[in-house]
C-alpha cells in the first residue's frame, strides 16, 4: 500500500492543506474519504496527465485532488480545486511537482557528496 503525504514547500507551507482547510465540512469529509482510498492503493478515480494525477470526485462542484507518484510506494498530494478552476489548478500542480522533483534531486546530490 502506498504512503500518502502532503507536499510541504521549502517555506513550510502545504498547498494541499491550505486548500483543504478552506472546505466546508461536507466537502472535507468527501476529500478525507478520497484520500483514504488512495492510502489503500485505490487510484481508480485518478486521471493521469503525464506525471500529474487528478483525483475526480463527482460531487458538488466537481472537486479535484492533484497528486503525483514518487515511485511505487509514495503518493504526494499537491493541491486541490474544482472543475471550474481545473486548468489553473493543473498548471499549479505541474509547477509544484517540478519543484518537488528539483528539491528531491538536490537533496540526493547533497547526500552523495
Amino acid at each position: 500500500m502506498p504512503t500518502v503525504l502532503e507536499y510541504v514547500r521549502e517555506d513550510g507551507s502545504s498547498p494541499y492543506r491550505t486548500w483543504f482547510e478552506g472546505l466546508d465540512a461536507q466537502a472535507a469529509a468527501k476529500i478525507v474519504a478520497a484520500t483514504a482510498r488512495l492510502e489503500v492503493g485505490n487510484t481508480s478515480n485518478v486521471k493521469w496527465m503525464g506525471a500529474i494525477g487528478e483525483y475526480r470526485i463527482h460531487w458538488g462542484p466537481g472537486y479535484r485532488i492533484y497528486l503525483m507518484r514518487d515511485g511505487d510506494a509514495l503518493i504526494v498530494l499537491l493541491g486541490g480545486g474544482t472543475k471550474k478552476s481545473q486548468q489553473k489548478d493543473i498548471i499549479r500542480a505541474q509547477a509544484l511537482a517540478a519543484e518537488y522533483r528539483a528539491r528531491k534531486a538536490a537533496a540526493e546530490l547533497k547526500h552523495k557528496r
